[in-house]
């Protein structure tokens, strides 16, 4: 249920709220009247208990004008009436006024829904609620207001009933007699579930003596929602939700100096200071938020009052108040009135739009949280002052004002003077000439939640085709610096497999057959070398003698590598001409890069052993050993491992190398080789 305060200021609130006139033209008579708030404009009507069970044999009705040249029309937020022919129980809708009126329709039912929005035809309308005898029911409740506003919504319509991410709905006069309950506050939101209008009030958006255009915004909930007092509705703490909602406003809501210090101690003023053994209860401890004593009089009456000095006019739209925020003096100000000048002269008394009767303001319920409340219409004064009315134990106070600059060619309010002048107080002080102008503070719309939906929508497309722009940029960069670096570090160098490229296969590659590597028949290069290599012209043929080669271990074996070490075959030409130009023998004095090279004083070949693979071994005495040379090849490679490696054959599988005397020697050079007619003779 929304709080109303304490006990006093729910009696004063109440008595605000039934509006008893003797104007013909808002007026409402009967024993069955609930609490209602007619407006000249718009209002709310109630059956009495509402929502409890209206009492039985009771009649009210309304007699609601508004301007002429506009038509009524009424918005049912309930209708729980119990009669099925509406001749006992029933709610009527007349127009006119008196014994002239028309029927414009009879309602009762138990749970009865109506939609649609019932028009008057002329701008004057009588409401009639009858009650007999029954049994259950909850009676009604409705709205209305002037045809123009055609976006009317009842008192009970919550933030969940409107989908929409913005819209505009017109909240009536009077929703301060609702019962629901709202949660949250400004400028944080409100829980979906709260009554647009009740919580439009609490905002300080529409006043609940007039109502007026909301413009709700709705975004994402958040996890908690904070339980304030402000004018007189009390909102509760609650708990996370999937949406919430706030208000669009004008803005003019920003905190004018007092707990900043743009208001200095020399612009605030009081009746008089209460001096007490922990210091003095002056004006300039009045400050909103400020540690230390609040200001207090020095007699707690009626008469006192605390004079804020703005230095020019200004558009002040609301008050905060605190009481003395101490534990050890739990004083504060409960009801007080609001009192404005421009010349310190003559002073006006704040009153509501449409009334007579000057406002009194619910103020705080205990001495430690704050308690907002709202000028609607706006007040536009240089001089404001706080007279406090009703008080616990003492009077003790810290407030800030809100509100804004008074902008050029603004139209200034309707304000109320009184008649009644207000003289200063027997120990008032009269404030001092001061010339100084004080900071301006920077006024911001404190209503509006900090994203709507269209930025939230916006922010969950950019985001992503941002992120992946930037992963295809980077990534292009990469690749881009890694293809260059490739392509300088390939420059110049063989196109070779990588098996071909290591020591390890060099290596191996001289124990293999010649045979097994004929399809290497030439070096292969890459093709930024070969265009290097042919830009230069003809290279010349390197020439070089074929002693620079060892004979192949293999007899048989006649085709050699294009990297073969081995001995090629004699030509008719006594000179050797490699074809290819990157692998013939180059000069002594260099390395070839595969044989290793002889010593000057050495012989210059190995002779190989030679198996004929007719069974007829070379070396041998005699060329007629059939027995010995078959054996010799079906005992397989492990008898040739162990005849050669024993030491017991007559002789040696590998000629041990020899000197240039012919005496064997333990230096690593090479035997030449014996050529045939060497051989024969012999063996002769």
């Amino acid at each position: 249920m929304v709080g109303r305060g304490p006990t006093g200021a729910r009696v004063l609130v109440l008595s605000l709220l039934i509006i008893l006139t003797a104007e013909t033209c808002r007026a409402q008579k009967g024993d069955g009247c609930g609490p209602s708030v007619l407006g000249p404009s718009s209002g709310t009507l109630s059956s009495l208990g509402y929502p409890r069970t209206y009492p039985n044999n009771t009649v009210c009705e309304w007699e609601i004008s508004v301007p002429r040249g506009h038509r009524i029309h009424f918005r049912f937020a309930e209708l729980d009436i119990e009669n099925k022919d509406c001749q006992v129980n029933y709610l009527g809708l007349y127009n006119g006024i008196g014994p002239g009126r028309t029927v414009i329709g009879k309602y009762c039912g138990l749970g009865l829904k109506v939609k649609d929005l019932n028009e008057s035809t002329g701008n004057q309308v009588t409401v009639q609620f009858m009650s007999g005898t029954h049994h259950t029911g909850h009676g009604f409740y409705l709205s209305y207001s002037t045809t123009e506003h055609t976006d009317l919504i009842t008192c009970l319509d919550k933030g969940t009933d409107f989908p929409e991410a913005e819209f505009s709905k017109y909240c009536p006069a009077g929703c301060l007699t609702s019962t629901e309950e709202i949660s949250g506050t400004i400028p944080n939101g409100y829980r979906e579930s709260s009554p647009l209008c009740v919580a439009a009030i609490h905002a300080g958006v529409v006043s609940n003596a007039v109502g007026g255009t909301i413009s709700v915004v709705s975004s994402k909930g958040i996890p908690h929602y904070e339980g304030t007092l402000a004018n007189n509705v009390t909102s509760t703490g609650g708990t996370l939700s999937n949406s919430l909602f706030t208000f669009r406003t004008n803005g003019c809501y920003g905190t004018l100096g007092l707990e900043s210090g743009g208001v200095a101690d020399t612009q605030l003023l009081a009746s008089s200071v209460w001096e007490w053994v922990d210091g003095e209860w002056a004006a300039t401890g009045a400050r909103l938020k400020r540690a230390g004593l609040p200001w207090g009089p020095a007699h707690s009456d009626q008469h006192q009052w605390l004079q804020v000095d703005l230095k020019k006019e200004k558009r002040i739209t609301g008050i905060t108040t605190t009481g003395s925020t101490l534990r050890e003096y739990p004083y504060h100000v409960s009801a007080y009135r609001v009192l404005f000048s421009n010349n310190v002269q003559q002073w006006s008394i704040y009153r509501e739009a449409n009334s007579t009767q000057d406002k009194i303001f619910q103020g705080n319920i205990n001495y430690l949280h704050e308690v907002r409340n709202n000028f609607i219409p706006p007040i536009e004064a240089r001089f404001v002052r706080i007279n406090p009315t009703l008080w616990h134990q003492r009077i003790a106070l810290k407030l800030e004002l809100v509100g804004c600059q008074i902008l050029p060619g603004r139209v200034k309010p309707r304000t109320f003077p009184t008649s009644r002048h207000t003289p200063p107080h027997a120990g008032t002080k009269r404030p001092p000439d001061l010339g100084q102008t004080t900071h301006t503070p920077d006024i911001r719309n404190t209503t509006m939640p900090p994203h709507n939906s269209q930025d939230v929508a916006l922010a969950t497309v950019l985001v992503p085709v941002l992120v992946i722009v930037l992963s295809a940029l980077i990534v292009t960069v990469v690749c881009a610096w890694h293809w260059r670096n490739r392509k300088k570090s390939s420059e110049g160098t063989y196109d070779l497999p990588h098996w071909d490229r290591t020591d390890w296969w060099k290596s191996m590659k001289q124990l293999l057959p010649s045979k097994m590597m004929e399809s290497e028949d030439s070096v292969r290069y890459s093709s930024s070398e070969v265009g290097r290599l042919t830009g230069r012209g003809a290279v010349p043929r390197l020439h070089a003698e074929p002693a620079e080669y060892a004979q192949p271990l293999v007899s048989g074996v006649t085709t050699l590598g294009a990297r073969s070490t081995f001995k090629p075959d004699e030509g008719p030409d006594p000179g050797y001409s490699d074809p290819d130009l990157y692998d013939a023998p180059i000069s002594p004095d260099v390395y070839h890069a595969y044989a290793e090279p002889l010593p000057a004083s050495g012989s210059e070949y190995a002779t190989p052993i030679v198996v004929d693979m007719g069974c007829h071994p070379s070396g041998g005495t005699s060329l007629t050993q059939p027995a010995a040379v078959c054996g010799f090849m079906g005992a397989g490679p492990a008898s040739l491992l162990s005849r050669t490696d024993s030491g017991q054959s007559g002789r040696s599988a590998y000629d041990t190398p020899k000197n240039a005397t012919g005496q064997a020697t333990e230096d690593l050079t090479y035997q030449v080789p014996q050529s045939c007619t060497q051989k024969q003779t012999g063996q002769s």
